[in-house]
């Protein structure tokens, strides 16, 4: 009996944590200045245009495009990080030169849009 009242408990906590919206508190289009504590890290995009990224917090992501800056949150993925913030998408995969970025647009459903832009860090 107390293996399955643990097992339970588990399971709700696994649950409540994936729960999350992604739509909850996300700042859209916003001036934004990278901490100090944060690094950022620059991608350049097949379109030829640049996309500079900082991580504040284990949460959070800072996506520099297009001369504008837009906070956002982290969300579930299948692989890599996922970052939303208003009406677009940051998703990662992999670390250091070479690292993939991809920027799309964030449908109101929730859903992943259109690919806008697919970068990889330098």
């Amino acid at each position: 009996m107390k293996i399955l009242v643990v097992l339970t408990f588990t399971s709700v906590l696994l649950v409540s944590a994936c729960s999350r919206s992604p739509q909850d508190k996300v700042d859209a289009q916003t001036p934004v200045a990278a901490t100090a504590a944060s690094t950022v890290q620059n991608y350049r995009c097949d379109s030829g245009e640049t996309i500079a990224a900082s991580y504040p917090s284990t949460e959070s992501a800072t996506v520099q495009y297009k001369g504008n800056g837009y906070n956002m949150k982290i969300t579930v993925s299948g692989s890599g990080a996922r970052y939303v913030g208003g009406e677009l998408e940051w998703w990662t995969k992999g670390s250091g030169p070479d690292a993939e970025g991809t920027l799309f647009r964030h449908n109101a459903d929730g859903t992943t849009g259109e690919s806008i832009e697919l970068c990889t860090e330098f």
